[in-house]
């Protein structure tokens, strides 16, 4: 599954380049009226703060100082499960991705106790990410395309080789919040057409 041209600067098949969908003022407008949504919104249940009860693209539009609230409560350690669920890889994957220990999320999720803020960081970053795709997909004017997924979407990009990393995949820097930003860079400035 591809990313609708009109937004994408690479396709996970194609890798074709594409010119920007709207100006940066049309740009700006939409971060705020995201924004506006976000907090009328809450992005997290008032019973768990769990990925599960979050919608990606309210992660993307949330502030910084919610999301860092976000990590410091702690995400439940069930919610790798959920999350890997919904881009359509193993949790295993997924936590190999994110750098977490296999047994110290099993224990947690088996104990009812969430995660520790590097972790929860690491998830929240990823669903950062997807709703980042989601917006991009929203901005574009095509919200709607035809069996787009951003979740999946997001997944199949993260495993691809890009030239702009020097042929690594970005996925082999989600383990890290610097290599998280990285990567929310490059895809920002592909959207963008500064990348291809």
């Amino acid at each position: 599954m591809s990313l609708p041209s009109a937004v994408s600067a690479s396709s996970p098949q194609s890798g074709a380049r594409v010119a920007p969908a709207r100006s940066a003022a049309a740009l700006a407008r939409g971060a705020s009226q995201r924004k506006a949504t976000a907090r009328a919104q809450p992005a997290i249940s008032a019973e768990a703060a769990s990925v599960a009860a979050i919608r990606f693209a309210h992660v993307f539009a949330a502030e910084p100082m919610e999301r860092i609230l976000w990590i410091k409560e702690g995400l439940a350690a069930r919610e790798v499960e959920g999350v890997a669920r919904r881009m359509g890889v193993t949790k295993e994957r997924l936590m190999s991705t994110l750098g977490l220990a296999r047994a110290t999320v099993d224990r947690k999720v088996r104990e009812h106790k969430p995660l520790s803020p590097d972790e929860s960081s690491r998830l929240l970053g990823v669903a950062h990410l997807v709703g980042q795709v989601q917006s991009m997909v929203e901005e574009s004017g095509r919200p709607d395309e035809a069996g787009f997924d951003a979740a999946h979407w997001t997944a199949a990009w993260l495993d691809r080789p890009l030239p702009a990393l020097d042929g690594r995949r970005p996925a082999e820097l989600m383990d890290t919040a610097e290599g998280q930003a990285l990567v929310s860079n490059l895809l920002a400035r592909a959207h963008s057409g500064a990348y291809a």
